[in-house]
């Protein structure tokens, strides 16, 4: 039976696994699928994670759970020798060891790309992981109870201000929904106003959201400052040491919080592997998702999703290939299993080609803005129809379930405004009052027995650490204190010693 091996459980790799075991016909392929995590996160949730719309585990899909027929594996995929059919997977814990596979299929997705700017790997915090977006959430929560002890100053100004670095749909959508929130907490903070929270977007372009028309990119600006968020456009971040952040326009600030939305690239594990990549460290691929070194195809090697170089046969993607996104890394996977399951039955492949349904971007409880060529929404309809297609989109029915029971709880009992900043530490109360064990106390070393006296010490007196011995009157031994002198710390007067013999 062939063996297929899926490197990655995002979303291209999640619904490559859902479709073929949908598709594949009993003992047709063994499917193994293998990712660090066991979940599969659904990112367009992310900025709504961070402002507490949603539960941090309604966001993510179970692997186990949703893919009864696919072998599970959470470890890493260190290298590939697709020359030899071989793949590296190092867990945890315990060896790495090797898999063999017939076929391959490439979906590791992308992480955040940095620059070298002092100050960002060490302060900054992405937004690619559902830890991170809980973790932000957790963050602004904190703050404000700590900010709500202090008096107006450098101090209380650092712990209300949020640096959003990005203008593009993720960085827009965390920096508007983080200005909701701080917005609505700040009712139950009555010590504390909203010209106190400082909110500031940092884009190196001359606009955001490129997705969208410049009309609507100018009415999300426009919304945003009746919102007390300030945008810099045409802005770099020089420096965030220390929090302390400097703008290439010269201003400074400090903050508490920096959420870098500046970027993804290829999954660096790609570089471990013998597949050919393009210049921004993709893997190549034809049309129809097979891995391909110039116009040569890899046999029985795939890849999609935004690990892959994917032609756009639209004409409509950058530099003609299709955007990183969610929305066509669904319809990869999709497309991917069919192909798989068509090469296995000897059938022909079908190019993966796909019109853009649209852009659409939650800005915050009851705002958002959609765009699908000159056509755009905005406010209260754009954020309803944002909702409406994420909650259709998100896997499964069981998860569906979760996310708009949650959305249903939160329209009528508000956000959970409840910070677990503390779970990062959860040993932290139960170490500060346990018991512990005291210390054993050092028993001096026993020096040797005192010499006779007639070797130099003389007659009742009594040597530097030892009492004068006493007769062994049966109930006590020489060199040693009765209990009740013990008792009593009271000295013991020596027993007169017999005169010597004649």
């Amino acid at each position: 039976m062939p063996k297929i091996l899926i490197v990655g459980g995002g979303y291209a790799g999640f619904y490559t696994a859902w479709k073929l075991e949908k598709w594949l016909r009993a003992g047709e392929a063994e499917v193994t699928i293998v990712d660090p995590l066991p979940y599969m996160t659904y990112q367009p949730f992310l900025p709504e994670v961070a402002a507490g719309s949603i539960e941090p585990r309604h966001a993510v899909v179970a692997l186990r759970r949703h893919l009864k027929k696919t072998n599970v594996v959470t470890a890493k995929v260190t290298g590939v020798d697709h020359a030899s059919k071989t793949a590296t997977i190092t867990p945890e814990v315990g060896d790495a060891w090797t898999m063999q596979y017939d076929q391959i299929v490439m979906t590791a997705g992308a992480v955040s790309r940095t620059f070298p700017i002092p100050g960002v790997a060490d302060e900054a915090i992405g937004l690619k992981t559902i830890e991170e977006a809980a973790a932000i959430r957790d963050k602004v929560l904190t703050n404000f109870q700590k900010a709500a002890n202090l008096p107006a100053g450098p101090e209380r100004d650092r712990l209300l201000t949020v640096v959003v670095v990005g203008g593009g749909f993720a960085g827009i959508e965390v920096f508007a929904e983080l200005r909701s929130f701080a917005s609505d907490l700040l009712k139950n903070y009555p010590d504390l106003t909203i010209d106190d929270t400082h909110f500031h977007l940092v884009e190196a372009m001359g606009r955001i959201m490129p997705e969208v028309s410049l009309e609507t990119s100018h009415w999300v600006l426009k919304n945003l400052a009746e919102r007390a968020a300030t945008v810099h456009l045409d802005t770099q971040l020089q420096s965030a040491v220390g929090g302390k952040i400097e703008l290439s326009t010269g201003e400074s600030f400090e903050s508490d919080l920096i959420v870098w939305t500046a970027g993804v690239m290829a999954n660096p594990m790609v570089r471990g592997t013998d597949f050919p990549l393009e210049q921004r460290g993709r893997i190549t691929v034809k049309a129809d998702l097979r891995i391909v070194d110039g116009e040569t195809v890899v046999p029985d090697a795939w890849a999609c999703g935004d690990v892959a170089a994917t032609p756009d046969l639209t004409g409509k993607g950058v530099g003609g290939f299709c955007v990183p996104n969610a929305q066509h890394a669904v319809r990869m996977g999709k497309r991917l299993a069919k192909n798989i399951v068509a090469s296995l039955r000897g059938e022909g492949l079908v190019d993966y080609k796909h019109e853009n349904l649209g852009a659409v971007a939650g800005l915050g409880l009851n705002v958002g803005v959609f765009q699908s060529g000159k056509f755009a929404m905005k406010g209260f309809p754009a954020w309803a129809a944002h909702r409406g297609y994420h909650g259709l989109a998100m896997p499964s029915f069981e998860r569906k379930f979760r996310v708009v029971g949650g959305w249903w709880n939160n329209f009528w009992l508000g956000r959970d405004i409840v910070s677990l900043d503390n779970r990062e530490r959860p040993r932290a109360a139960f170490e500060e009052f346990a018991s512990r064990p005291k210390a054993a106390v050092e028993t001096p070393a026993e020096a040797p027995a005192p010499a006779s006296v007639g070797a130099g010490q003389p007659a009742g007196e009594a040597g530097p650490a030892y009492a004068n011995p006493v007769e062994d009157d049966g109930t006590a031994k020489k060199g040693t204190a009765e209990v009740g002198e013990a008792a009593t710390g009271t000295p013991r007067k020596a027993p007169a010693r017999k005169p010597a013999a004649k």
